[in-house]
């Protein structure tokens, strides 16, 4: 039996590639329709109808070191009291499923270059700034309307990136169109590979199936080996080189926007493994093919 699946958030990413993954893959088992957050018309819009709510409405994670109280309220306004009020919506309507987009962020920033940062069933939430407190406001206050009639799925997905992404991968890749030498600096990240989250989302939504996830690649990621992929799929030969190691950790202790940056790129997050096994199957694409994919032409 089909489902109908509603996307609160006209014109994002996730929102979009998943609209298109469905509709190629899996036209027959979901009916995807969109609604625009932007103003608030969609409060007198019938929910009524949909099976499933996914919620992807919300402010992207940016450098907001600096930002201002009007900013900040922006923030919470969005990512915290809209996803809230929609589900209240939702279950208000009769709708069974709500899918909301958390992050890996609410668990805090990425150990810096040389340490180790590993999420496990054990880690407890504590975001680094207002971004990701207002991601884990939404988290807990969504999932308190969860009951026997309105399931709740909460995903915690690390970074992700595909073909047409913004932010961290386009840097990298536009560094590794460029550069003709990178440091092979050792770190480890998780990731989550587009069309990877995509056939996540359709599966928990045939099973219906609530509660917190944390999908990722069945792979961890080096930032000099994504580095080199990159080259290699844009026809760019990178010397990958041990050499400049000692550049990485000198960067990373310098005060300021350098350091930041380097530990934003060299730095560890993963998440443990056994908290992304399911019963079913989604990591059907692996990191040299996602990469070849997201810089294809």
């Amino acid at each position: 039996m089909m489902k109908k699946v509603l996307i609160t958030g006209a014109g994002s990413y996730i929102g979009t590639s998943f609209e298109k993954y469905v509709n190629n893959r899996y036209p027959d088992k979901l009916d995807i329709k969109t609604i625009d957050m932007l103003d608030g018309s969609w409060r007198s819009a019938e929910f009524a109808g949909s099976d499933i709510v996914f919620h992807v409405a919300g402010i992207a994670h940016a450098d907001t070191g600096k930002a201002s109280d009007e900013v900040k309220a922006k923030y919470y306004a969005v990512n915290r009291d809209l996803a809230i009020e929609t589900a209240k919506k939702a279950k208000a309507e009769g709708v069974k499923q709500f899918v909301f987009m958390s992050s890996v962020i609410i668990y805090g920033d990425s150990a810096p270059f040389g340490k180790t940062k590993v999420i496990n069933a054990d880690t407890v939430p504590s975001p680094a700034g207002f971004y990701g407190d207002s991601k884990w406001q939404a988290d807990q206050g969504i999932r308190e309307l969860a009951d026997e009639s309105f399931t709740v799925t909460v995903l915690r997905p690390p970074f992700i990136y595909g073909k047409g992404c913004k932010g961290n991968y386009r840097t990298l890749s536009a560094m590794a169109k460029k550069l003709p030498v990178f440091p092979k600096a050792e770190n480890e990240r998780s990731m989550l590979y587009i069309e990877n989250l995509c056939e996540f989302l359709v599966q928990v939504m045939e099973r219906c199936e609530g509660g917190i996830f944390h999908p990722q690649n069945a792979e961890y990621t080096k930032t000099s080996d994504m580095v080199r992929m990159i080259g290699e799929a844009s026809g760019k030969r990178i010397r990958v080189t041990r050499l400049l190691d000692p550049a990485v950790r000198l960067a990373c202790i310098v005060p300021g926007k350098i350091g930041k940056l380097t530990n934003k790129a060299f730095g560890n997050m993963t998440i443990d493994r056994t908290l992304s096994r399911y019963d079913f199957d989604y990591s059907q694409v692996d990191l040299k093919t996602s990469i070849e994919r997201t810089e294809s032409i």
